[in-house]
């Protein structure tokens, strides 16, 4: 089963055992994520059954697990404008969960 999932604005295509880096959620280290805004979910245990939402699809949620609360790798913001002599740099690092999604549910 393959779902594809909302959160912090983007969306993300999951199944079972996925390790995935998303903006940061509130939450500790083991504790349990459940994903309500589902967008599509594919089953292939039934036939190759595919359920687009309208915008979510309401009978499925997914579960995960956080695996590390931490920061990103940094990213450089650089600004010129050319024969003004204006250049300004400087670095960003964001905020990120790792989750490790243990399951995909249908009712």
């Amino acid at each position: 089963m393959l779902a594809v999932i909302e959160t912090g604005g983007k969306q993300y295509h999951v199944k079972p055992g996925d390790v995935i880096k998303v903006d940061s959620l509130d939450g500790k280290l083991g504790d349990k994520v459940n994903f309500t805004n589902i967008v599509a979910l594919y089953n292939n245990d039934k036939g190759n059954e595919i359920k687009i939402g309208e915008p979510f699809v309401k009978s499925a949620n997914v579960k995960a697990e956080i695996l590390k609360q931490g920061k990103d790798k940094k990213i450089i913001v650089f600004k010129k404008k050319r024969r003004q002599n204006y250049r300004r740099k400087k670095g960003h690092r964001q905020n990120i969960t790792i989750l490790r999604v243990t399951n995909i549910e249908e009712k």
